[in-house]
This record gives structure tokens, sequence and C-alpha cells, in this order.
């Protein structure tokens, strides 16, 4: 089996991590890590913005990518296979467009409940991939 991890380091985090370590220690799973950076507004379009701001999203881009880091080393260190991917993007269509190219078999994601009785139970971002997956969705509420 193959997972597709989506994390975006809250407190729902750890709780995907668990069942993540459970269900893949048991079916000896592949599992592909991801966390997608948004991609400021100011770079979508020609300007790229004063130097002080680039540098501050490259600090932020490298923070993530030493958590993801860790986290993968981690699970590494449980027992498990993982791939840790840090891309940019928006967020649902960036995890659809790498579940194209990976074909994993189930994606793992969170939820965290907030507002408007959680997006009416479900949050945007996994709302959005249950929208668009073609392969089982396991969202993991933050119990918040």
């Amino acid at each position: 089996m193959n997972f597709l991890v989506a994390v975006d380091f809250s407190d729902v985090t750890d709780k995907i991590v668990n069942i993540v370590k459970s269900v893949a220690l048991n079916t000896n799973a592949s599992i592909w890590l991801i966390h997608v950076v948004q991609p400021e507004p100011d770079f979508i379009g020609y300007e790229v913005g004063p130097p002080s701001h680039r540098h501050i999203i490259a600090q932020k881009f490298q923070e993530k990518h030493v958590q993801i880091q860790e986290l993968a080393e981690s699970l590494n260190k449980d027992g498990l296979t993982v791939t840790p991917l840090l891309v940019q993007g928006p967020t649902v269509e960036t995890i659809m467009s790498e579940a194209e190219k990976l074909k994993p078999d189930i994606i793992i994601t969170g939820s965290h409940g907030h507002g408007a009785m959680s997006h009416l139970l479900m949050g945007s971002v996994s709302k959005g991939i249950l929208r668009k997956s073609s392969v089982p969705v396991l969202v993991v509420p933050s119990g918040h």
C-alpha cells in the first residue's frame, strides 16, 4: 500500500501521525508525507517584492523544510518507509496534483473543525480533497 499523508504542522498533525503509524506498520505501507506551502500573493504576478520580503519567505520555506524532514526521519526510525515532500502552491490543487503523479492507495489529511459548524462538518482543504479524489480519503478530526 502507498499513503499520501498531508500535514500542516497544526495540532491535528500529531493525531494524523499516530494513525499513520498504527495503520502503516500493519500494512507495510510506503508513505509520502506532503506539506504544501502557500505561494505569497506578491509572487504570483511579475513583481517579486523587496529583498527583505523574499528573505522572510525563503526563511519560512526553510523552516517548513526542516519540519517535514524531521517528521519523516522520526517515522523512518519507527520502521516506516517515508518520503517527505515540500511543495509550493494552492493546497488542495497541489495535493491532488501530487496524488495524480504518485497514485497512492489512500490520502490521509486532517480537519480543524473551525467556524460555521466546521464548514458544515468539514474544513475547506479536507472537503476539497474529498471532492476531487479518485482514491479513498481518511480525514482525521482535530478533536477541538
